[in-house]
Order: structure tokens, then sequence, then C-alpha cells
């Protein structure tokens, strides 16, 4: 079987895959005046985890996957119709069911930053509010999963980070998405073999500690891994004792086979103490070319620090932090309603809160990003009604979110619309780009930010601006519906 049909294996319908208030809404919305509205939705998110200054879009390929494959069975129109909640007519339109919606999306690999509409939804009601749950599922995981992991891949300052988190993974698709997610972020490979066959994220991996208990003794172990992978044989060696006989018998074994490619991998103790040690010892030996791997429970301060004590760590293998996001693990995309009416006439809608950042933007909408033609560098975004002419390139004012007396005055900037057309009525417009073209997509586009909007902590704000026409109709609906004083 050739590797791209093991995709098909997969292909199963997942239209039943949601919260069940979307069904009760879409017979509602069938059953009364709403029937033949058209609406518009927004996915954006609020805050960025960990306090970084920046998310990494992700999740996309799933989302068209699922939207390609939109189709009631007559399994599911019957479990609908043994819950005696649904209206005949209703179960009837289900059954006829084709997805007709418009869609646009920041590609997957982009920087995005919080409030800004990172994907548009816009087509018959019924469908575009049917269709959240499982957008927000996959937007929410992987740009989590991606965005922490390319923060633990930054800390590790140019060496290869292998995601190692499946066994730790909050379930199957976790596993799967989150290698999936991991190396679109800037992850080298990972430990999940089915994420290689379905998805193209190459599998790594060596031995566990059973491997070298199972023997009757280190050397042995170690000997007969080494004859069998010869042309990467990356030994564990602190089962027993690290530098008493992990070292010294993975040494002796280098030296009498001379495998094409040798490493040693360390799952616990002193990470810095350790491979200063190794580093020392192998180099006496000769064995210069010999690699020092490091697992255990990192993350991207635990990496950072060891590095900056000296450790002697060629690269790492990241699980559990990584694959949980376990210092902040849910992302918090929503999906809220900007519009609805019929045809182009979509009246602009706003959720109201009295908790500011709640309040969302009205209007179909579309996202710039200003890049500077000195640098090349990211300026800000400007989030603009769909109608709107773009900046032309004389000198523009953006407001800063949190403070809007701190103004930056744009020039010499060229202007990039972030939102590409997905699907047109349906029909997919979009030519799908392969992982590694998204992997490149995600360094390259996070070259852009300035290194300030990198650090771990306290980040440099990056601008997110509205329009001068939205921030005026934003204020008008406030205004309309008694809320100006928000």
């Amino acid at each position: 079987m050739k590797k791209k049909d093991y995709q098909k294996l997969n292909d199963y319908n997942l239209t039943m895959l949601t919260d069940f208030y979307e069904i009760t809404m879409a017979n509602g919305y069938f059953n009364s005046e709403n029937h033949d509205k058209e609406a518009c939705f927004d996915v954006f998110f609020r805050r960025v985890p960990d306090g970084g200054g920046f998310a990494i879009m992700a999740g996309l390929e799933q989302v068209i996957a699922y939207m390609k494959r939109l189709q009631f069975m007559e399994e599911d129109i019957e479990y609908l119709r043994s819950k005696k909640m649904f209206s005949d007519d209703f179960l009837e339109y289900l059954k006829n069911f084709e997805f007709s919606c418009d869609v646009w999306s920041v590609p997957e690999g982009y920087p995005i930053f919080p409030y800004e509409p990172v994907m548009i939804v816009k087509g018959p009601l019924i469908q575009a509010q049917f269709v959240e749950t499982f957008i927000l599922m996959q937007f929410n995981h992987q740009s989590l999963i991606a965005t922490k992991s390319n923060r633990i891949v930054r800390s590790a300052q140019g060496r290869p980070v292998m995601e190692f988190g499946t066994r730790r993974a909050q379930g199957a698709d976790a596993a799967v998405y989150g290698a999936r997610a991991a190396y679109i972020a800037g992850c080298v490979g990972t430990a999940c073999t089915i994420a290689d066959r379905n998805h193209f994220v190459p599998a790594l991996g060596t031995m566990a500690h059973s491997w070298i208990q199972s023997f009757e003794s280190e050397y042995e172990a170690f000997k007969t891994y080494t004859a069998i992978y010869p042309q990467n044989a990356t030994l564990l060696i602190d089962t027993y004792n690290v530098l008493k006989s992990g070292l010294p018998n993975a040494i002796k074994v280098f030296k009498e086979l001379k495998p094409e490619k040798m490493g040693v991998r360390l799952d616990s103790g002193d990470i810095t103490y350790l491979t200063k040690e190794c580093r020392r010892i192998l180099d006496e030996e000769g064995l210069q070319d010999c690699s020092i791997v490091i697992s255990n429970s990192l993350d991207e301060y635990i990496i950072r620090d060891v590095i900056q004590e000296g450790a002697q760590i060629d690269s790492f293998g990241v699980g559990e932090r990584l694959i949980t996001a376990r210092s902040e693990p849910v992302f918090g995309g929503v999906y809220k309603l900007s519009g609805i009416g019929k045809g182009d006439n979509l009246e602009p809608r706003m959720k109201i809160s009295e908790n500011v950042e709640k309040i969302t933007n009205p209007g179909f909408k579309k996202l710039v990003r200003f890049f500077s033609k000195e640098t090349g560098k990211a300026m800000a975004d400007l989030i603009m009604l769909r109608d709107e002419a773009l900046p032309d390139g004389s000198p523009y004012e953006i407001f800063d979110p949190n403070a809007v007396w701190k103004r930056k005055l744009l020039e010499n900037y060229e202007v990039k619309e972030l939102l590409v057309q997905i699907f047109d009525k349906g029909r997919l417009v979009y030519e799908e780009p392969d992982i590694e073209d998204i992997k490149k997509t995600c360094r390259e586009q996070i070259d852009t930010l300035w290194g300030e909007m990198l650090r771990f902590e306290n980040p440099q704000t990056y601008y997110v601006d509205l329009s001068q026409n939205l921030w005026d109709l934003k204020h008008e609906l406030l205004k309309k519906h008694g809320s100006d004083n928000l």
C-alpha cells in the first residue's frame, strides 16, 4: 500500500462530532423565521497561552477534511429521530444536507494574535452555526500545541527537539494531531508512528529501559542493538548507573562496532552535571561525533536553564509538557456571530458584555498585516470591514490594543491580506500545502517577528487595531444597545 493510501483509512465521517446544542439550534432555525437567513461567524482567541507574544495558527487541514465530508448518514437521522425533539421536515432536510458556505482562514503556520479573526465562515445560518464545534476543537487543540512546541523549540537555540509525548497524550487524536502541530511549529519528528504514516511527521525513537533489562548485561543489550541498527545507534545509558556502567559500556560497543552514527541518551538525573561529564569522557575517548540526547519532563524553562548552565546537549526529546501543554492546557478560541441577513446584505451583530474582553467586533471583516519594506518585519495587524480599501502606502496610524493612547505611525510598508479563501459556496478552492510547506511557512513567518516579541516573559506587545470604520461601527452598536459607557 502506498503511503498516501493510508490516509483514506482515516477519512471517516465526523458530522455528529458536535455539541448537541448545535443540532437543537439548527432545528430551531429551520422551524422559525431564521430558516433562510445567512450569517457570518468569526473564529478568534482572547489571550496567548503562557503570557507569550503570539500564537501559531494550526488545525486548518482537519477542518477542511471535515467540511468536505459533512453528511448525515441514515443512522444519524434515526438517532436524532429517537430523541423525539426534532421535526420530520428538519430531519428530511438533514438527509439532503450539502455544505455550501464560504470560508476564509489564516493559513497554518502563521503567527496570530488575540481578537483578530483567524477564520471566517459565511453562509446559510444553519450550516455556519453547525460547524462551530469541530472548528474550535481542531483550532484550539492544534494551535495550543503548536504554540507551546515553538516556545520549546526556540528555547533549544537551534538544537533539534523531538516530540515524545504519545503515551501521555489525552487520547489518540490528541497524540496524532499534537504530533502534527508540534512538527509544524519546529520539532524535527515524533515518537508517534501513526503520525508518520498518516501525516508524514518523521517517526523517531530507539529503545526503552526494558530493552536493557531484558538482556543478561547492559553491554550485551548495547552491542545487540548497535549491531542491528548501525546506521543510528543511540543508547539509553541511565538504566543502572550513567558514569560507572552506562557510558563505559556504550563507549566499549561504539569502539568495537563503529556504527555510522552514535549517540547516548539520558532520561534522568542531573542533566547539567551528567552531560558535562559524558561530553568530557566521550571526547577523551576520541568519540567527539557521539551525540548526547536528553529527555524526561522537559519544557522551555528547563531547557533554557540547563543550556545557560553549560549543559552539553545535542538534542532534546520532550514529552508530557509539550503534548498536553501542561503549563496552560486551554487555548480559549471562540466562534462568534458577526452578521446576519440575506445575501450580501448582512446586518452587523456583536456580543456585548460587562467583561470588556468579551465584547466582539461586528461585521463581515478582513485581516491585513503591515510589513516593513526596509526590514521585512511585521509591524502591525489591522482588522477592517470587508468592503474597505486597503491602506495605500501613505502614513497610517495604529493604536496599541491595550493602551489606546499609545500610537505608532506606519511608513514605508507593504500590506498583505491574511485571510485566504478556503471554500466558495461549499467548493474547496484552496490548494492545500503539504506539511513540509506548512513547517517552512511557520519558520519564515516567525522570522518576520521582532526578537522582543519572542521573549518568554513580558514580550513586546504587537499592535492589532481596528480600522476607523470598524471602530465607528462598533461604538454605534454599543451606543444603540445602551452600553456606550463600556
